[in-house]
């Protein structure tokens, strides 16, 4: 049985302006200790997606499985992370990753310094966020989301905020942590190179409403070199289907003004 199995999953928006068809007809299964990233164009319905995953939203037809279970709200077994961290200003990194949970507990202030190991924030557990750079912040968020070691951790977007430098910086680290952890991820990113670079698989999608077009396995080795040759075979081949992609958007749009 996979970990997460999505089936015939749909999801409209009402408003005063009609009905939007945001995902139509959902198919995804995701097997445990993967690494999925998700890509496609603007209000596409990728976060939607993660939304629904993660329990957020349950105003939809169709199936998302956990474990077999139904999912029909947020819980611990199902970590998210934000674009932005989300830290809480008045409390150190050591008490913003326990949330919750009390660090006089040495169970939780063992695992809480097993994850400042982890994320690589050694010396910085006293820490405010005022005093943390954006990648380490970031950094902060997925261990907090790790204490509670979720079945599937949800990454919508973390790095669109930082810059290039750093951007490349958290890859290499969330990596390190998924080999570490083992924890199935789904992430969401509009990087082409991100995808291709952290993905067991790549998931495309349509607009339009938001379908799934195709899921591409990515068959490299880790670490991956972005200028390899057989890295840059995989952005063609996914550029090829952004163009079928963008091809049937002018198509339908053409089609609705005749």
């Amino acid at each position: 049985m996979s970990l997460l199995a999505v089936h015939d999953l749909n999801k409209r928006f009402s408003s005063k302006n009609g009905d939007t068809h945001a995902l139509k007809d959902i198919d995804l299964t995701v097997e445990k200790g993967e690494f999925i990233t998700i890509i496609g164009p603007s209000g596409c319905g990728k976060s939607t997606l993660l939304k629904i995953i993660a329990g957020l939203d349950i105003d939809t037809t169709g199936s998302v499985l956990i474990d077999g279970e139904e999912v029909a709200g947020p819980s611990i077994d199902k970590g998210f992370i934000f674009q932005e961290p989300r830290l809480f200003p008045w409390h150190t990194v050591e008490k913003n990753i326990a949330a919750n949970f009390s660090l006089k507990n040495k169970d939780v202030k063992k695992q809480v310094g097993e994850l400042i190991k982890l994320v690589k924030l050694d010396g910085f557990a006293k820490s405010y966020p005022r005093e943390l750079s954006g990648g380490m912040a970031q950094r902060a968020a997925i261990a907090r989301a790790l204490l509670r070691n979720p079945k599937v951790l949800l990454l919508d977007e973390p790095f669109g905020a930082l810059d290039a430098f750093t951007r490349t910086h958290m890859q290499d680290a969330l990596l390190n942590i998924w080999q570490e952890n083992k924890t199935t991820m789904l992430f969401v990113t509009h990087d082409l190179d991100e995808a291709i670079y952290l993905g067991n698989r790549v998931v495309i999608m349509n607009a339009r409403p938001g379908s799934i077009q195709r899921i591409v396995d990515v068959n490299l080795p880790y670490p991956r070199k972005k200028s390899d040759m057989a890295f840059q075979a995989y952005r063609q081949q996914i550029l090829q289907e952004f163009e079928k992609t963008e091809q049937r958007d002018n198509e339908l749009i053409g089609g609705s003004a005749r």
